[in-house]
């Protein structure tokens, strides 16, 4: 039985990719794409709203007292992730410009 370092080395590099992701976003850039950038608003309306909407969520998890006071830690990690999600989707739309 031969080992075929290359595989091995892909698949820990994929593991680490998707723990990053799961890290930076709460799921991987891959489920952004289909469940934001392919959304009905996305094609209905652009990506901007979609980014707006997202802000828009942000904007209602810090303006209420009380989603703070639940449990403050989880709400500024989630706060922090979709941030980071309308960040992404800002980052393709950007990167989609300059191909065109």
């Amino acid at each position: 039985m031969t080992l075929n370092y290359k595989a091995i080395g892909d698949m820990i590099t994929s593991n680490e990719t998707y723990k990053r992701e799961i890290e930076m976003y709460g799921m991987t850039t891959e489920d952004i794409r289909s469940q934001y950038m392919e959304s009905i608003t996305a094609k209905m309306t652009g990506l901007e709203m979609v980014v707006a909407g997202i802000l828009s969520d942000v904007q209602e998890l810090t303006a209420y007292q009380h989603a703070a006071s639940v449990n403050s830690k989880a709400t500024k990690e989630l706060i922090r992730k979709q941030l980071n999600v309308a960040k992404f989707i800002i980052f393709e739309m950007m990167d989609q410009k300059e191909s065109v």
